[in-house]
């Protein structure tokens, strides 16, 4: 506990400026995914072909795909809650990360079959995050991909990380959320994000490790 407190302590004006930047920047993008699903959704067309989803039944395991992230994302913010430093170069890939998701959606207008929406118990939480338009690339196995590449140094959440991407990425199939060439494509998409993080954010990405 007392290394947490000095870990606080040392930080500067600095970390506070690049924090409120990360935080301003997050709610930018969560803005512009809002509108981004909105549009992607009202223009969704017909549900096509899956080489997957076309040969599997739907599960029920709605719960999963709303609330498992939940408890990822709980995880991770009490790793950068320990380590402070990390957190405005990882706030920065997460919005960084919801701006290229937010383009990619809006170019591709497909539908998902009204019967494999979740149900009543899921279905107003997962509304409230998503119109269910916006298929292309996944989050759900995007952003834990994300948070490995971020976190790759720790080899422990490492492997929780890319478990998880893979377990979401299952998951969002199994209830016939998303497309497969959602869940395969979210993870070259964001590897090139997490790079392009690398440049953009460089400084806060150099006081990351320490």
């Amino acid at each position: 506990m007392d290394k947490i407190k000095a870990k606080y302590k040392n930080l500067d004006r600095l970390f506070i400026k690049s924090l409120l930047v990360a935080v301003l920047l997050f709610a930018l993008s969560l803005a512009l995914n809002y509108f981004a699903s909105a549009y992607a959704t009202a223009r969704a067309g017909a549900p096509v072909g899956d080489i997957i989803l076309d040969n599997i039944p739907v599960f029920d395991l709605d719960w999963l795909f709303a609330y498992g992230p939940i408890i990822f994302w709980a995880i991770i913010a009490i790793f950068l809650l320990k380590e402070p430093q990390t957190i405005p170069f990882t706030i920065k890939s997460i919005a960084l990360f919801v701006v290229v998701r937010s383009i990619f959606v809006t170019l591709t207008h497909l539908g998902v079959s009204p019967a494999d929406l979740p149900p009543d118990f899921a279905s107003n939480f997962i509304k409230r995050l998503s119109y269910g338009g916006d298929l292309f690339f996944s989050g759900h196995a995007g952003m834990p991909f994300l948070m490995a590449l971020v976190f790759w140094h720790n080899k422990y959440l490492r492997i929780f990380c890319i478990f998880s991407a893979v377990f979401f990425g299952a998951i969002v199939l199994m209830v016939h959320m998303h497309y497969s060439i959602d869940v395969l494509a979210a993870f070259f998409i964001t590897y090139t994000i997490h790079h392009l993080a690398e440049t953009f954010f460089l400084e806060d990405r150099k006081i990351f490790y320490v």
